[in-house]
């Protein structure tokens, strides 16, 4: 009886590890790091990725001393690297934006300066 629930405690914790990594797969896709593998195309949505990253916050506040010390550190690692890589990748998308607008003034100014010099 006693190995039995031995043998459920680690199955579950199995399945806590899994249900976090699919969580943290989904964040990954969603950021483009890897690929969507139905389509195996790299695929961005941020608005995604951080709806992804809110779930796993709530599991981990919901689940506060009902985990072990070992999911509690795997979820807390997982939950730490998911919000690196969204950061980095906002800031990318910033960078992105902000070029563009650079690109656009330029585009405007050089415009502008045909229309001064009459041509």
């Amino acid at each position: 009886m006693e190995e039995k629930k031995v043998d459920e405690r680690v199955v579950e914790e199995i399945q806590f590890m899994q249900v976090v990594s699919m969580f943290a797969d989904s964040v990954m896709q969603h950021l483009g790091k890897i690929s969507n593998p139905l389509t195996k195309k790299i695929e961005r949505d941020l608005d995604a990725a951080k709806a992804t990253i809110d779930i796993l916050m709530m599991l981990k506040k919901r689940t506060k001393g009902n985990l072990n010390e070992r999911e509690e550190r795997f979820l807390a690692d997982t939950l730490s690297n998911l919000q690196m890589n969204y950061v980095e990748e906002l800031k990318k998308e910033e960078e992105k934006k902000e070029g563009e607008g650079t690109e656009k003034k330029e585009v405007d100014e050089n415009k502008k300066d045909k229309v001064n010099r009459g041509g």
